[in-house]
């Protein structure tokens, strides 16, 4: 599901660009309040709960499950966008789904100038009293991905994309995320799409290869059918001379099959090839099977037709 992280510096908007792009998309929005209200109660008892609402350190201590409320709290978060497309505001989401390639991570911002305007306007505060707000409110939000995750909450490169509400309104804030959302899970749907076309439509180059793969099935193991190519040779320019795709590869085993016939020269040109993908890749694992000793091979696995795995 595609979903997005929002984290903001204080007085930028962030908040209420959060409010309403949740409100324009129809999905939840996850934020600090309702995991304080809903989320740790199950497991947080008042004096738990007092703490965690002031010290970002108290997420390191063990909950009552016997790990920490920072893994409890991660935990519901990932389940969460397992089900269904949501937004997340703040709680170090952009640390935890670094990588997930449904999320889209957005840090809200404006000057310094125009956020202590704002502060000032909102709360009716003096020039002095603001920027103590501001620098308090930063700090805190610095604090807590460096205490928690020991990352740079200011780190750009969190972030796929950044708004300046200085230059943007609310509106065209919430317009720009929900293009950039709607895109996003649309382009996610095609892929995914494009993947099962794909899976469907492997073509073996020989009858060997395919037999092969239906032994792979009739032991109930998955296979990708030459995922990658290992580039083992090079002119002097840099240019690629020899590559090596090896046949299969076993996800289960972490292990590259090469299938080979009884024909001598073949069996020796592949050996010559894994003998230079092992130099190069030694942390790739691969081995050459004849049809003949594939069930040995089973064996050795520790499978046997019709097992479980």
């Amino acid at each position: 599901m595609t979903f997005i992280t929002i984290s903001r510096e204080s007085g930028s908007f962030g908040e209420e660009i959060a409010l309403k792009l949740a409100e324009s998309l129809n999905i939840p929005l996850i934020s600090r309040s309702v995991v304080m209200s809903d989320w740790f109660p199950e497991i947080a008892d008042k004096h738990e709960l007092h703490m965690l609402s002031e010290s970002p350190r108290f997420y390191l201590t063990n909950s009552k499950l016997d790990i920490t409320f920072a893994a409890y709290l991660e935990q519901r978060l990932r389940d969460v966008v397992a089900r269904q497309s949501v937004i997340i505001f703040g709680l170090g989401s952009q640390i935890i789904f670094a990588n997930h390639p449904e999320a889209i991570h957005v840090k809200i911002m404006a000057s310094t100038e125009t956020r202590l305007n704002r502060l000032r306007r909102i709360h009716r505060l003096g020039h002095e009293d603001a920027r103590r707000m501001l620098q308090l409110t930063d700090r805190k939000h610095k604090r807590y991905v460096s205490t928690i995750y020991n990352q740079d909450w200011s780190d750009l490169s969190h972030y796929h994309l950044v708004l300046n509400t200085d230059l943007l309104s609310i509106d065209e804030s919430v317009s720009l995320l929900r293009f950039a959302f709607e895109n996003k899970h649309t382009l996610t749907e095609a892929a995914e799409s494009e993947e099962d076309k794909t899976a469907k439509a492997v073509v073996f180059k020989n009858d060997s290869e395919q037999e092969f793969a239906k032994i792979l099935d009739m032991y109930g193991l998955e296979w990708e059918y030459e995922p990658h190519t290992f580039p083992i040779e090079w002119d002097s320019e840099g240019n690629i001379t020899l590559a090596f795709s090896p046949d299969f590869y076993l996800p289960r085993f972490k292990t590259y099959i090469e299938l080979t016939t009884m024909n001598q020269k073949y069996v020796s040109e592949k050996k010559k090839k894994m003998k230079k993908l092992k130099e190069l890749y030694p942390g790739i694992n691969i081995n050459m099977v004849f049809k003949s000793d594939f069930h040995a091979l089973m064996k050795r696995f520790g499978l046997q037709k019709g097992t479980d795995v």
